[in-house]
């Protein structure tokens, strides 16, 4: 029993536990002893306090034979109390934390795998809930300016696979790139565009990364190779930046993220096989959300496990709800990547929402297997409970970067709505990246001057 005491929110489990294998008949002086082991071996191998809503959690009613509640949960409260206070006092909460991945990686062709344990240092905690909030939060803020139908057009959604997002992105170096299809709101964002411009661009506005013209399905930045709108075109094209990287020898790689339901292209295969005959430096990242457009994975594809379909192109599986498997997957990926060639990772997430703002999501899967997801796997609240477990951020700290992050969205999202369009003659501005006539070709109209204003985020 006393090995199931891993977390703080574990302790009334395991002591009301204690109440039911034997314990009623014992006098108060046995029980109590039994009590401060609990306590004190919890605390000597744990860095995480109880805070007061656990500690009123602990103290509810509770006899044990002759022993009141009063008396036992008196002597409970101040042995946590005391735990908790010594733990403060040496730690003054953890700047580094050690953990353990829990769901294991599944690996094709590899005999090693990505590190299991892993350190996580306070900065990078505070700084992948900052993310993955900030995500969370312009999706959210995305569906409701999609049904006030101030977004027009289509609208993926990136809600519950921001893990994935963020564990790549940690993993990344300045000359690394990264091309995905349209579910991209949230990698515009971590590639260094503002939430204003995200949602700008989203509403069709001028402020927009895209200046507007490229709306929820066509966004880039720098290193950013877009929300790319045909399915699955966005692999060959990342093996094309990747060719790029290998030939100017600057150390970068590329990641290629699709979906599952990209995963049956042809165009998928013929990459790989290419990628693999030249050994290029791309890691094609498959986020298995286990929904394509309208139907499940097990539908749609006679192997779903997307890891091992790169054939001879070796291949990991990492829990895509998990920011630091992902990091551990992809930092093993890049390595790989760099030294030998093209690697195959599979993120299995989850999108709460359906495939685009037009789809329901609720005709293929039940609404109560979406709030399961959310209640029991969530990558937000499951990373902020783990940091608080461990010491590397504290309920306060907490509370502030959710304000922060509510108050700067919802800012940008009221400039993103009362923003202006871009001009008709916006329409020929930036055809080219070097215009080398003055007029645009093709139009019926050729007398089309061409305007290079070069403002979007790229240039």
């Amino acid at each position: 029993m006393l090995r199931q005491l891993t977390r703080a929110a574990d302790l009334p489990v395991v002591l009301r536990q204690l109440q039911k294998v034997g314990l009623k008949g014992r006098k108060d002086k046995q029980l109590s002893n039994v009590v401060c082991v609990v306590v004190s071996s919890f605390y000597s191998t744990n860095s995480s306090q109880l805070n007061g809503a656990l500690l009123a959690r602990a103290t509810k009613p509770f006899k044990c034979g002759r022993l009141n509640s009063s008396s036992f949960f008196g002597l409970f409260q101040s042995t946590a109390r005391n735990g908790a206070a010594a733990a403060q006092q040496t730690n003054n909460y953890a700047t580094e934390a050690t953990i353990q991945i829990q769901r294991p990686f599944k690996l094709h062709r590899l005999d090693k795998g990505p590190e299991t344990t892993v350190k996580l240092t306070k900065e990078e905690a505070l700084l992948y809930y900052t993310q993955m909030q900030v995500i969370r939060r312009i999706e959210t803020s995305a569906g409701n300016l999609y049904k006030e139908k101030i977004i027009r057009g289509f609208c993926h959604l990136y809600s519950g696979q921001e893990a994935c997002a963020v564990g790549m992105k940690s993993a990344m170096i300045d000359v690394d790139s990264i091309i995905s299809a349209y579910r991209v709101h949230g990698w515009t964002y971590l590639m260094g565009v503002s939430p204003l411009g995200v949602l700008s661009e989203l509403t069709g506005r001028r402020k927009g990364c895209s200046l507007g013209k490229g709306g929820s399905m066509h966004m880039y930045a720098k290193n950013f190779y877009g929300g790319n709108g045909i399915v699955g075109a966005q692999v060959p094209l990342g093996a094309g930046v990747a060719l790029a990287c290998q030939y100017k020898e600057n150390g970068g790689i590329c990641f290629a993220l699709y979906g599952d339901g990209a995963s049956n292209q042809g165009q998928v295969f013929e990459t790989y096989n290419m990628a693999y005959l030249w050994r290029l430096p791309v890691i094609f990242v498959c986020e298995n959300n286990n929904y394509g457009m309208g139907t499940s994975s097990e539908r749609s594809s006679c192997n779903t496990d997307y890891y091992t379909r790169g054939d001879v192109i070796p291949g990991i599986w990492v829990d895509g709800m998990d920011v630091l498997a992902v990091r551990s997957a992809s930092l093993f990926a890049r390595e790989y990547a760099t030294k030998t060639g093209p690697i195959v990772l599979e993120t299995n997430t989850y999108r709460y929402s359906g495939h685009s703002m037009s789809d329901p999501g609720t005709s293929y899967r039940t609404r109560e297997e979406i709030q399961e997801v959310r209640s029991k796997r969530d990558p937000i609240s499951s990373f902020r409970e783990l940091c608080i477990e461990h010491g590397l951020i504290s309920a306060d700290e907490i509370k502030v970067i959710d304000n922060k992050v509510r108050k700067e969205v919802d800012e940008a999202t009221t400039q993103a709505k009362a923003e202006t369009e871009l001009p008709l003659e916006g329409l020929w501005t930036d055809v080219y990246s070097e215009c080398l006539e003055p007029k645009i070709r093709g139009p019926v109209d050729y007398d089309i001057d061409h305007i290079q204003q070069n403002k979007g985020v790229n240039h």
